[in-house]
């Protein structure tokens, strides 16, 4: 009935008022119900995992070429299983008690210090680079955000922070603090200055720089460190002093075109690998009366590999310190290892396991091993060959970016005529075979470690 009708009844005005607001406060029956805020996780995904995480050849699926590294697919469905509760591969962080995401704790969550270059609280630990690698850093809200999420509990349904911290475009620049030089006596630091990388380029180059020591000098640790985005930092030897790049000189491996500098790319052959690592930050310590001997005067080939996949002009920056001890305190000189098979063909669109042996024409003690492969690597074996331990296995990696360096505690006691045998497993999702070669496009498959002979 309309007001009208009301009044023509007769009705007194107290109870006209009455049956009017009644009627006015009834929903229709056919009026939509408001729409359920959109889950705290599920914006997570909308704006975070899926546009930045879940890409083509990071966290989309099982067939990216680096799924066997990380072993985390991001993708929508799915993300929320393979995060909260979830044991992370990184063998430090693992071993740290660390979760993908562990609910009420974004400190032990490795998707928080994966997320946010703040978070540095790793102690040395080798947690890999934080993501994404090469691109655009989240935003201080979009972190925040994500923090709030695991601090309540990480729950799957449920609005539990703010979403307009999600339309925070605001990110804090990271104010990249090098290594300390060591204090004069203790030891030398070297460094790649810091340069440009271009938007949508990798980076990689070479720099030949004298380590500063007048006297042969012992090392028992190191340390490196490099700024955000990079893929590796390697401090390499020469097989042959006769032909050196020259001094301080800038080696780029391509051309601005991304050609290969074919000169660059020469020089390389010539490489002995003595320290290095994948991971942003490293503190590496040789066993208890061991050493490296660097030679009165020795210059080493600095290589430092960024990955810029944004649309703005990024820094690039490392630097390695070189701890030493008195000779007095040495007894075995160590060595470095460097056996690569360069023998690689990988078919197009195929798996393949690539195997080579290398043994020993003399006793050696083995005190290290870590590996190097390019992405499409997805296991990496080391066995012994020969001897009473043939066959047995002594390392394993399944992340290209950031494999395990292991130490022996037992040093591996290997004869004349054993050795190691490299196992790997590559897998091509390339429509083009991939052999042996320099850049990222192709592959490597290399032991490095630490030995010395009695």
């Amino acid at each position: 009935m309309n007001f009208l009708t009301y009044t023509r009844l007769g009705l007194p005005i107290g109870v006209l008022a009455l049956l009017l607001h009644t009627t006015s406060c009834t929903k229709s029956s056919t009026e939509p119900e408001a729409p359920a805020a959109t889950s705290s996780f599920d914006l997570i995904q909308q704006k975070i995992l899926t546009p930045t995480c879940a890409t083509s050849g990071c966290h989309l699926s099982e067939k990216d070429a680096t799924f066997f590294q990380h072993g985390l697919v991001l993708a929508d469905g799915v993300a929320y299983q393979n995060l909260v509760g979830v044991d992370p591969k990184n063998s430090d962080a693992k071993a740290d008690g660390l979760k993908r995401v562990k609910a009420f704790a974004s400190l032990e969550s490795l998707l928080y210090h994966k997320l946010t270059t703040t978070a540095s609280h790793h102690s040395g630990k080798q947690y890999g680079n934080p993501m994404p690698l090469g691109g655009v850093l989240l935003s201080d809200g979009q972190v925040e955000f994500v923090r709030r999420w695991i601090d309540a509990g990480a729950p799957k349904t449920g609005t539990i922070a703010e979403a307009t911290l999600l339309d925070d475009k605001t990110v804090t620049p990271t104010v990249y603090e090098p290594l300390t030089v060591p204090a004069a006596g203790t030891g030398f630091q070297m460094a790649v200055p810091s340069f440009d990388i271009q938007p949508n380029f990798e980076r990689e180059l070479f720099t030949r720089r004298m380590v500063g020591n007048t006297q042969d000098i012992y090392v028992n640790r190191y340390e490196t460190k490099m700024r955000s985005g990079s893929h590796h930092f390697v401090a390499y030897d020469f097989r042959s002093k006769t032909a050196l790049p020259n001094l301080n000189d800038i080696r780029d491996l391509r051309n601005p075109d991304n050609s290969l500098n074919i000169l660059t790319a020469l020089t390389m052959s010539n490489h002995v690998y003595l320290a290095g690592s994948q991971a942003q930050y490293q503190d590496y310590v040789f066993p208890e009366g061991a050493a490296l001997l660097i030679p009165a005067g020795t210059s080493l080939d600095l290589n430092s590999h960024f990955v810029n996949k944004t649309t703005t002009v990024m820094k690039g920056e490392a630097q390695i310190n070189l701890y030493t001890v008195d000779k007095s305190k040495v007894k075995q000189i160590v060595q470095t290892l460097d056996l690569s098979n360069t023998n690689l063909t990988i078919p197009a669109n195929k798996r393949v396991t690539l195997t080579k042996s290398f043994t020993f024409n003399k006793p050696r003690k083995i005190l290290t091993l870590t590996s190097h492969m390019h992405k499409l690597g997805e296991k990496f074996v080391i066995k012994i060959v020969g001897g009473a331990r043939n066959g047995e296995v002594v390392y394993t990696s399944t992340d290209w970016e950031h494999p395990d360096i292991v130490t022996f505690k037992t040093p591996i006691e290997l004869q004349k005529g054993e050795g190691l045998i490299s196992e790997i497993t590559y897998n091509n999702t390339t429509g083009k075979a991939v052999s042996f070669g320099l850049t990222s496009e192709d592959e490597m498959g290399i032991i490095f470690g630490y030995y010395y002979e009695e």
